[in-house]
């Protein structure tokens, strides 16, 4: 079976970039979050497609949730990835409760299939 090509990039994106986790607060995620360390592997799932806003949520590798992108990011990437692009995620920071919830993980998200 060959591989399928993922769908070029839109316009004014990034290959690589670095990303804020938001809504880490909620649903006892703050404990999810304090499980990951930096260089640690993390999840971009997109949400499902019925949604206005399907967002891209990041998990740990057992399916753990612990937020989502910022909605500048999903706007464009949630639909990228939901015609077959592949986003892969890893913690950079990982800070504790002296940090603004929306900036205790920072992560590198790289796009296609380096």
């Amino acid at each position: 079976m060959a591989a399928s090509v993922p769908p070029p990039l839109p316009p004014r994106s990034a290959r690589r970039f670095y990303a804020t986790v938001h809504g880490t607060v909620f649903c006892d995620r703050s404990h999810q979050l304090s499980r990951i360390r930096a260089g640690d592997e993390l999840l971009l799932i997109p949400g499902p497609p019925v949604d206005d806003q399907p967002g891209v949520w990041v998990h740990l590798p057992g399916g753990d949730l612990i937020g989502h992108l910022p909605p500048e990011i999903e706007a464009w990437l949630s639909p990228w990835m939901l015609r077959g692009g592949r986003a892969t995620a890893s913690a950079v920071r990982v800070s504790g409760t002296e940090v603004p919830s929306w900036r205790r993980l920072l992560i590198e998200v790289s796009c296609g299939t380096d």
